[in-house]
């Protein structure tokens, strides 16, 4: 009888859980600060010349969709001028 005693019943006790809202505020902490460090540690920044070039390409895309843009609308301007004049 006492070597049954002496057994572990397998049943694991647990830290007391704590309320939602105090977990929500640590989770949150906890993700500020692991957010910070892998923007500090783990990124890699492009360098200004980089960044330079990407903006430049960006801009001259930008320009190119424009002027697409634009002439599209001029040639379904000049169309719709031209079925509006036919029918006066």
């Amino acid at each position: 009888s006492t070597g049954l005693q002496n057994r572990v019943s397998g049943v694991r006790v647990s830290r007391p859980v704590l309320k939602t809202r105090q977990m929500s505020k640590l989770k949150l902490l906890t993700d500020i600060e692991e957010s910070y460090t892998e923007l500090r540690y783990k990124t890699t920044w492009p360098t200004r010349s980089q960044l330079v070039k990407s903006a430049v390409i960006v801009l001259i895309a930008s320009i190119i969709i424009a002027a697409i843009i634009f002439a599209m609308d001029q040639v379904v301007n000049t169309i719709m001028h031209f079925i509006y004049s036919l029918g006066q």
